[in-house]
């Protein structure tokens, strides 16, 4: 097992772990403001210290936590439910018209950018956490879509699909028994990747104002909130952006880890 895979589990790991202990228990209740000992530096009491409304930065980044992790795995699976099966159909008509609208759907979403898509959704329906999950899931599909597509396309040449094609198996059977079991580790590879990637983007979407709303605690609505403090108490704004980053990295460590793991053409090197 390598460096980076036991690194960015562990730390991907401990965000995980707070999110879930934030549903049973925190240091005090986000809602709770003590204007009096607002902007506190950590101290006994408040081991992260306190923002500008009083309220705990350590409770404010356990629900944070739970926050993006929740947003993000969200949005992930909604692009690899519709991401995989229309990248698996447009490998097994390679070629044909439906092939060509799905990759050119692929394409007009990939023209707008993830806060593109919110900015449009948010404007039609309001700004909330489920938006932001649906303006980011709207935008893993093609991610999702066009690398199952592009790993599918090879398989179907090779010897064992033709066979189960001389068997009179359907394209729908083999996608389904072949194709996918031989490009699952490719997708949780990726899957991790997109999850770091969705966690960016909520953060991205709070700090505007297009993500979660209060009173539900953000990493990214905490870093907008910080950065006119960032002079007066420069641990606001840095807490929550440490979060960020260390989420960030250990998912990306992860995903590299688990590539290496999971290739049998990289393991045969390294023995």
């Amino acid at each position: 097992m390598s460096r980076n895979l036991i690194i960015g589990t562990v730390l991907t790991a401990l965000f995980i772990m707070l999110a879930a202990v934030s549903f049973v228990w925190t240091p005090a209740d986000i809602e709770t403001l003590d204007i009096p000992n607002r902007l506190q530096a950590p101290n006994a009491a408040n081991l992260l210290g306190t923002d500008h409304f009083g309220r705990d930065i350590l409770s404010m980044i356990m629900m944070g936590a739970r926050t993006s992790i929740a947003v993000a795995l969200l949005a992930v699976g909604i692009g690899m439910a519709l991401g995989i099966p229309l990248g698996l159909l447009a490998a097994a008509r390679h070629g044909s018209f439906l092939d060509e609208l799905i990759m050119r759907g692929n394409d007009l979403v990939f023209a707008f950018p993830s806060l593109v898509i919110a900015i449009l959704i948010t404007a039609v329906f309001g700004a909330s956490a489920v938006n932001a999950i649906i303006a980011i899931g709207i935008f893993n599909i093609p991610v999702f879509a066009r690398l199952t597509r592009g790993a599918a396309l090879p398989l179907w040449e090779r010897d064992f699909i033709l066979t189960a094609r001389v068997c009179g198996k359907s394209a729908t059977r083999i996608s389904i028994e072949h194709i996918l079991p031989n490009i699952t580790n490719l997708m949780i590879v990726q899957g991790t990747i997109q999850f770091s990637l969705g966690i960016l983007a909520e953060a991205a979407l709070s700090y505007i104002g297009l993500g979660a709303q209060p009173p539900t605690a953000s990493w990214g609505r905490m870093l907008a909130d910080a950065q006119t403090l960032v002079s007066i108490a420069p641990h606001v704004a840095l807490v929550p952006g440490i979060a960020i980053v260390l989420m960030v990295l250990g998912l990306n460590l992860m995903g590299d880890g688990l590539r290496d793991w999971l290739d049998p053409r990289i393991r045969v090197v390294r023995t």
